[in-house]
Formats: C-alpha cells, structure tokens, sequence
C-alpha cells in the first residue's frame, strides 16, 4: 500500500461521545484533500476491517489509550517481529493499558521506504527498517553499510549502544525522524543460483541490494551487478530471473522460502546491517514524558530479548536450510575485504570517514 492509500485510509476520527480529532494533517490539505469532520470509521481501517490511524485516542477525555500503529514488512515468524511484539506488550503493560502498540506486519501498510515517509508526514506512529533505507533520509547511517567495518558481534553492539550508535539515532530528528533502538539483523551475505567463493564470481551477475547507495557501491565493488528490488517482490525476481541472487542475513532467507530459488548460501558475511525501531516525531513529540519515558523503556528491553531470540534462529535457520537442500560455504574472506578498500578510500575526509575512524577506536 502506498501513500496516497494510508492518506486515504486514516487520519481523522470520528467525532462522537470521548472521540476528537487527533491529527489535522496540514499536508493532506495542501494535497487538496479537505477534512471531513463526520467521515465513517470504516475509512480509517484496512480491508481486513483493522483501524490504521497513525495515533489513536479512545474512551473518555481524561481515559483516552494512546494506540500507536507500526507497520513493517517481516513475517510474523521472525525474531524481529517477535522483538516488537514483546515490545508492544511491554508498553501495555508498563502503561496499565494505557498505551498499546498495534504491529502491522508483511508490509500491509507499505514498505520500507513508504512506511518511513508516512512517519515524516504523519499518517503511521512507528516502523522497523533495515539502516540501508534509512541512508536516504539520515545520511550518517550510510556509515552502516561500509563493508567488513565491524571487527566481530561483540564489536558491533559496544559502537551500536555506545555513544556513537545513540548520536546517530538521533540524528533523523530533523527530518521527523527519530529512533527508539537497535535491533540484531546478524551479517549480510550473498545467496544465489550458482556457487559464490570469491568475488570475481558476481561478474555478470545480477544480485538484488536494498534502495541503497552503499549496498550498490559494495555489489559493484565486487564485480556484480546491483539491482534494487522491493522486499515483498524478491521471491518473484528470483524466480523469474529478473534477479541471479540477493543479499540477507540467515533468518531473512529462511522466512522468505528465498531458499527454494536460490541454492546457494556463501557466508562471506559482508556487512552488518542493524534494523531500526523508528518513531516519527509528529508522533512522539505529542505523547506526554511519561509516555514517552514508557515507550522508550519497552523498546530497550525489547533488544536484550531480540539478541537472546536472533542467535538461536540464526543457528536454527541455517540448518533449516540446509536440510532443504541448500549448499553452505563459507568462503575465505580476505579476497571479499581487498575488493571493497575502494569503497573505504571514497569517504576519506568526509564525516562517515571521520565516523569510520571512531567506529574503529572504540574497543
């Protein structure tokens, strides 16, 4: 679902007994939509009759539940997934009820990238995404997608919950964007249609990359040919061969069923790419501090749950798809890291170079 759908779908609600209208969207009027102050609840829910408003407000003025929407696009197997729902019912509890998180999974309300915009505008409370679409709108997580910049996990989450990985998620607040916390998405590798040992074997081949500047920089670097391609229609450009492969960590390529397409799995372990927990401050600057201080507690503990629950499906993952039928390598990763050092060298002197640099001092 698009833009012009969730714009359609919610924003104003129904006047009535406790009832107000929570969000006169400016740009919705500057769109040439106009408010429609005695418009039916059936217009502010899907097909499956679910109420997509991105901010909700019920009951009696002084007992009024914050419901915040949440729209992403894994399957409802995924530890990612389960992270967030843990997290939403945290809030409610933490809340006594008060506050509730509503998660839209399986990109019901868009992908990545029109989930994000609908944050900047308005129309959705929350998403998940990966750092790589983010790139567009936070320059500083371009810094995410340097190849081979993580010494090992533990490296990873020292720089993520450190003050560097705090300051950038931060760093969208401008653009109506701010993030909530870190989730594990493990290490990036190729999967494809025939056997990957060393870069010069991507010549020629066309391998899916998210709607990302570092992620094409990296396939080109390599040798293949990057080709974007939204999430929720990679299974069919594999099929098809619009596509030779994709890119993802273990779990993504086994709730995907990627692995009926592509045979091959090279753990050359590219990059690390975390997923983002963002609120959109349209959103957030509207609940009070204690919601706020509720919200952000949820997702915190949500993370600690997320790290326990990603390394067991990683593992489990793996062999799952090994038993379909799927050949594991794991390749020697030096010729991958000597391919992408132009890549480094292109942000010298810049500030993701200065961030480089301090990613790497941090011990």
């Amino acid at each position: 679902m698009g833009l012009t759908g969730l714009v359609a779908l919610a924003v104003f609600v129904l006047p009535g007994p406790g009832s107000e209208n929570v969000y006169e969207n400016p740009v919705q009027r500057g769109m040439g939509f106009q408010p429609m102050k005695h418009r039916q609840d059936a217009d502010a829910t899907t097909s499956h009759g679910q109420d997509v408003r991105a901010i909700s407000h019920t009951r009696s003025e002084t007992q009024r539940p914050v419901i915040l929407k949440l729209g992403h696009g894994l399957d409802i197997s995924h530890p990612v997934h389960k992270a967030m729902v843990f997290m939403a019912e945290r809030v409610k509890e933490k809340s006594g009820a008060r506050m509730q998180v509503q998660i839209f999974p399986s990109e019901q309300l868009g992908n990545e990238k029109e989930c994000i915009e609908a944050l900047q505008l308005g129309y959705l409370a929350m998403t998940k995404t990966s750092s790589a679409p983010m790139e567009s709108f936070v320059p500083q997580m371009q810094v995410f997608g340097i190849p081979y910049l993580f010494r090992d996990s533990e490296h990873f989450w020292q720089v993520l919950s450190g003050p560097i990985g705090k300051r950038i998620l931060l760093a969208g607040e401008s653009k109506r964007l701010r993030g909530l916390c870190y989730y594990d998405a493990g290490a990036r590798s190729f999967y494809t249609k025939k056997p990957i040992n060393k870069p010069s074997d991507l010549a020629g081949m066309k391998i899916r990359v998210q709607n990302s500047i570092m992620s094409m920089k990296m396939v080109q670097a390599m040798g293949g040919s990057p080709t974007p391609v939204p999430w929720g229609e990679l299974y069919t450009a594999l099929d098809q061969g619009v596509v030779d492969g994709a890119e993802n960590n273990s779990p993504s390529f086994r709730t995907s069923r990627h692995y009926e397409v592509c045979p091959y799995y090279c753990l050359d372990e590219h990059t690390c790419l975390p997923d983002i927990l963002v609120i959109g401050t349209r959103v957030w600057n509207r609940l009070s501090p204690g919601e706020q201080r509720i919200l952000q507690e949820a997702a915190d503990e949500s993370v600690a749950y997320q790290r326990k629950i990603w390394a067991e499906a990683e593992e489990k993952d793996l062999e799952t798809v090994r038993q379909q039928g799927v050949a594991i390598s794991r390749p020697d990763k030096a010729p991958f890291r000597e391919s992408v050092r132009t890549v480094w060298k292109e942000f010298e002197g810049t500030e993701i170079g200065g961030l480089i640099r301090q990613i790497q001092e941090v011990q």
